[in-house]
């Protein structure tokens, strides 16, 4: 059995890979791929797997894309932090979900259901992952979050959408106010953020930083194409995007 990786976090693929090797040692893993682009010229050179194992946001943007492009009919297992009515969406699907961090159990389980369903006879003409791309377009729009619990000097506070700068993850995920404070958050992950966050406010620049629009002064190009981030108040702050990502972000950051 065939099973391709699709993760831009190295760290999340490697857990994975290790896991996947105890439940699955009879699997060849292919990747992990980091992106929607790589992923996308994978798939027009490469037969499909017998089952994906994706993250919802890659590095230049989110799975579905590839979804959307390719005719992809094997199974998937999304690995995520997403939120409640995907998962809904997900199980009425056959699709299975786990929320990171990945516990292993759960992707027993989610391995389980899969050789379930593969052994189960499916008509040639359903498409369940179809179905979800549907469900999910047509969703309502979420209500994003405008205030952020974080620790300072060990009392609990609240902290408006208006005063982020950025979120950076350093060990723990840190928020860092407009004046330059830096407090501790609770969120496992940057990804676990990008489901919270309204995308017309917030950019995830990187796999260590997810900024606030109206807290960036500006960019400078860098000779490789890159882009790095000037923010008010934090100028020593290094924060980047990488070439693949430049022109997603120049837009985002044009639109008001």
């Amino acid at each position: 059995m065939n099973i391709l990786l699709l993760e831009d976090e190295p760290l999340v693929a490697r857990s994975l890979i290790l896991a996947l090797e105890t439940l699955e040692p009879d699997a060849r893993i292919l990747g992990p791929l980091d992106s929607v682009q790589q992923s996308l010229d994978w798939f027009d050179k490469n037969p499909e797997p017998d089952l994906i194992l994706a993250d919802i946001q890659l590095s230049d943007g989110v799975s579905f894309d590839i979804f959307r492009q390719r005719n992809i009919q094997c199974p998937l297992i999304f690995c995520t932090a997403y939120d409640a009515y995907a998962v809904r969406a997900f199980k009425l699907n056959s699709v299975d979900y786990l929320l990171k961090p990945i516990d292993p159990d759960e992707l027993k389980r989610a391995l389980e259901k899969f050789h379930r369903l593969h052994t189960a006879s499916i008509p040639a003409t359903e498409n369940p992952l179809a179905t979800l791309l549907e469900q999910l377009e047509q969703r309502t729009v979420p209500a994003y979050k405008r205030r952020f619990l974080a620790n300072f000097h060990r009392t609990v506070v609240a902290v408006a959408a208006e005063r982020v700068a950025f979120f950076v993850r350093d060990e723990v995920i840190w928020l860092v106010t407009t004046d330059g404070q830096r407090l501790i958050t609770d969120y496992n992950s940057l990804d676990e953020l990008d489901e919270l966050l309204d995308p017309t406010e917030f950019f995830r620049a990187s796999r260590k930083h997810t900024v606030r629009k109206i807290a960036l002064e500006g960019y400078r190009t860098h000779y490789t194409g890159k882009l790095e981030l000037v923010i008010s108040n934090c100028p020593e702050e290094e924060i980047t995007v990488s070439k693949e990502k430049a022109a997603q972000f120049r837009k985002w950051f044009e639109e008001e």
